[in-house]
């Protein structure tokens, strides 16, 4: 298999959601299935694009861990990095949903957020050959609440550093995954030091820099590279290599938002695979790529299922074709 140049570390999991929109956990009679986990996600919708990703985790060795190893083989995701575990389970998610498709997570089926086998991700046991033929890695904050997790993390770091991987970090702020939500915080703020580019939402943004301003974050992180918020339904504002800008939010019918932030950062690093880091020093251009973006999350958005909601080329393509590209704002911002 070609060595992809994207890598995705993290978890895959289960989405367990109700079949009964506004209800309780205690009242649903009925889940379903769908496979899931931010930097899986990322992986399945980057391949779906067109560029090579490779996913990096734990499952375990069961029926539904099997599963999901099948379907990213079968969407020609890079396999190499997944570990299995002989005891923990494959995680799997209580998620409730709302009538407009809005989404909580609520509990894990068969036991609490430390027994799964995503929180084992061995450190050793990283595909270092992986690292050294990739050019970006993508990691989320979940794996930081599991001290073997968030060691891999730590070593998955320094060797994109080794190797020179441009890396983007996705902040994915879940209170339910974290044994102890408290030290959270800290933990990510730290983290942050070592990456390029920093994905999160508004809310995540005002929790962790008191600011929805991505300019003003850059200016805080002078080392980062890009600062991507994105806002649902109010679109997404952005600070890319001194061009700051705003994406109004495309209309669409919403049937479920799971998965759209994991799209928007797919379709981001696929229009970086495209055409370069050093494009976003043109303002135009960084706007285009930011709105290619804000156009895979859109239609994400309008079919259930993260991953299999993610949209072909062809599909954004035309999407994109049917909405004005001066709706959008860009302007050039220094932090």
């Amino acid at each position: 298999m070609i060595n992809p140049p994207v890598l995705c570390l993290g978890e895959i999991l289960w989405d367990c959601w109700s079949d009964q929109a506004d209800s309780l956990s205690g009242e649903v009679a009925v889940w379903t299935r769908y496979p899931g986990g931010a930097p899986a996600n990322v992986a399945c919708a980057l391949t779906k694009l067109g560029t090579l990703a490779g996913f990096i985790g734990c499952v375990g060795e069961d029926g539904p861990g099997e599963a999901l190893i099948e379907l990213l083989q079968t969407l020609g995701v890079n396999t190499a990095g997944i570990q299995r575990h002989a005891t923990a389970p494959t995680r799997q998610v209580e998620v409730l949903r709302s009538s407009t498709g809005d989404r909580q997570f609520v509990g894990f089926i068969g036991g609490d957020t430390t027994v799964f086998a995503d929180t084992h991700l061995q450190a050793k046991q990283l595909p270092v050959e992986l690292f050294s033929r990739a050019n970006f890695l993508v990691t989320g904050t979940l794996g930081l609440a599991y001290p073997e997790t968030q060691q891999a993390i730590r070593q998955a770091l320094a060797l994109a550093e080794q190797y020179d991987l441009t890396i983007l970090m996705d902040v994915n702020w879940r209170p339910v995954f974290w044994p102890e939500p408290d030290i959270a915080k800290p933990l990510i703020l730290d983290i942050v030091k070592a990456v390029d580019f920093l994905k999160l939402s508004v809310e995540e943004a005002e929790w962790l820099f008191e600011t929805t301003d991505p300019s003003l974050i850059a200016q805080r992180l002078p080392h980062l590279a890009g600062v991507l918020l994105t806002a649902g339904e109010q679109g997404c504002t952005y600070w890319l290599s001194g061009n700051a800008g705003q994406i109004p939010a495309f209309a669409v019918a919403v049937a479920d938002t799971t998965g759209a932030g994991d799209s928007f950062v797919a379709g981001f690093l696929h229009q970086l695979c495209q055409h370069g880091t050093p494009a976003l020093n043109d303002p135009t251009k960084a706007d285009q790529m930011v709105r290619y973006a804000s156009a895979v999350g859109a239609l994400t958005t309008t079919r259930m299922g993260a991953i299999a909601a993610q949209p072909t080329p062809a599909e954004v393509s035309t999407f994109l074709q049917s909405f004005p590209s001066s709706e959008t704002k860009a302007y050039t911002s220094s932090p």
